[in-house]
């Protein structure tokens, strides 16, 4: 006779005795103790006693090793992607496999604390071939990717001695990204350094191109280049191209000693909150994203697209990063590109790196988290530091908002935005009031119909 067989049933038989319960094992502590007793004193009825409460769990557990079930897993889940504060639905279904009637059991599928912790469902005896259906909601409190399951089956016998727990291999994903707020269409970007040009380009997320062909009947006559028309000696028209997407570069702080607290309320989940706000924001109006972090060291690009920045979003972590001077090399970007800062505690002098970092033809906004207001203790009083951040960066050209806790980035978006309108506005008034009152333009007259 082969001993594989012998081998493997010894083996499943100590698994199961591992597995007794505590009332299985004081069962059994209770057995060996009544044995030596009635050894000790010879007492032939507390021996039998004995003998009964050491074999009630060997039993037991030999009737939870021999317990043979066919049970299958299907999950209704792959990878999800949910917002924070978002609710999450799992649905489970638990199929016999086998000839016989599957006796009640037990199952629970692990889910992280995060999440709410394990959900266990008792289930009724399942037939052959058969099958139970579960759901079950739990809720998404904080950022982060976590691994759902797998089930896990618990085997126990009628009187509760032995426990043995067998897992499904199948898990489902859950990708928590930082909630989301609704941001104004309109960016908070005025003249800068009296580029309006620069201010409209990126508002529009781009810029419209133009070359010239040869004219053709029907073409309007408004759209004639005279001057190339009198230099190459024939009509030449302008051809509009179609409006090219300009790239966005945004950097988010995530230096560990720029930040206060922990947790869901702390300064630097804000700030996160806000750079996807911003991403999504930008995604949705058609212009490339790119995320850089205080690490990113130059040519390097931490993620890009709108998924796959939420995703990076969601497991973004400070730090032991202390300058900013690197990503500030990494942030250049390209010529007329929108930059997007979102900075922690920031001294003058990362401020400076971060303003000669960006291009002359670069419209660039600035989100400066004051991480006082975090704390209770220092909630009264702004940092000196912040003042001064958001001068140099202000004095440098950047759109400079200032937000603290208790504020929504929505609001101090559209704020920021109806200023930055207001005083582009206020810049362009003069410069319209010339051309009405006949100044000349630095290209000579324009004929009638030409624009």
């Amino acid at each position: 006779m082969s001993t594989g067989p012998l081998m493997r049933a010894a083996r499943d038989f100590l698994t199961a005795l591992r597995g007794l319960t505590l009332r299985g094992r004081g069962f059994l502590a209770a057995g060996v103790t009544s044995v030596t007793c009635a050894i000790v004193i010879g007492e032939e009825d507390l021996l039998r006693v004995g003998l009964l409460l050491v074999a009630l769990p060997v039993c037991a557990a030999a009737f939870v090793c021999r317990t043979r079930y066919r049970l299958a897993c299907g999950r209704g889940m792959g990878s999800i992607r949910v917002a924070a504060g978002d609710d999450v639905g799992v649905a489970l279904r638990v199929d016999n496999l086998g000839a016989r009637r599957c006796a009640p059991v037990r199952v629970t599928d692990e889910v992280p604390y995060e999440l709410g912790g394990p959900v266990s469902f008792a289930l009724d005896r399942i037939e052959a071939g058969g099958s139970r259906e579960l759901a079950y909601t739990v809720r998404a409190h904080h950022r982060g990717r976590y691994q759902v399951g797998p089930l896990s089956v618990q085997l126990r016998d009628p009187f509760g001695l032995c426990e043995l727990r067998r897992s499904f291999r199948t898990q489902g994903e859950v990708i928590v990204t930082p909630a989301v707020e609704r941001l104004s269409v309109s960016l908070p970007i005025g003249p800068m350094g009296g580029r309006g040009e620069l201010a409209r380009r990126a508002a529009g997320h781009g810029t419209v191109g133009w070359s010239l062909r040869a004219f053709r009947p029907g073409d309007d006559l408004r759209r004639v280049h005279w001057r190339t028309s009198a230099r190459v000696g024939e009509l030449m028209v302008r051809r509009e191209e179609q409006r090219r997407a300009t790239g966005a570069s945004l950097l988010l702080d995530t230096r560990d000693e720029a930040w206060l607290g922990e947790g869901p309320g702390s300064s630097f989940e804000w700030a996160v909150g806000a750079a996807a706000s911003v991403a999504a924001h930008l995604s949705r109006r058609g212009q490339p994203v790119r995320l850089l972090r205080a690490s990113s060291a130059p040519g390097t690009v931490e993620a890009s697209g709108a998924a796959a920045l939420l995703d990076e979003l969601a497991v973004v972590e400070r730090e032991p990063i202390e300058s900013l001077r690197g990503a500030a090399r990494a942030f250049g970007g390209e010529r007329g590109g929108l930059m997007i800062v979102v900075l922690g505690r920031t001294g003058q002098a990362e401020a400076a790196a971060l303003a000669a970092a960006r291009p002359a033809a670069s419209p660039a906004i600035a989100i400066l988290v004051d991480v006082d207001s975090f704390s209770p203790r220092r909630r009264a009083a702004r940092s000196s530091d912040l003042e001064a951040c958001r001068a140099t960066l202000a004095g440098r050209g950047w759109n400079v908002l200032v937000a603290g806790y208790g504020d929504q980035l929505a609001h101090r978006w559209s704020a920021a935005g109806t200023a930055a309108a207001s005083r582009s506005n206020g810049s362009a008034q003069p410069a319209r009031a010339t051309a009405r009152a006949g100044a000349p333009t630095a290209g000579g007259p324009v004929p009638e119909g030409v624009r």
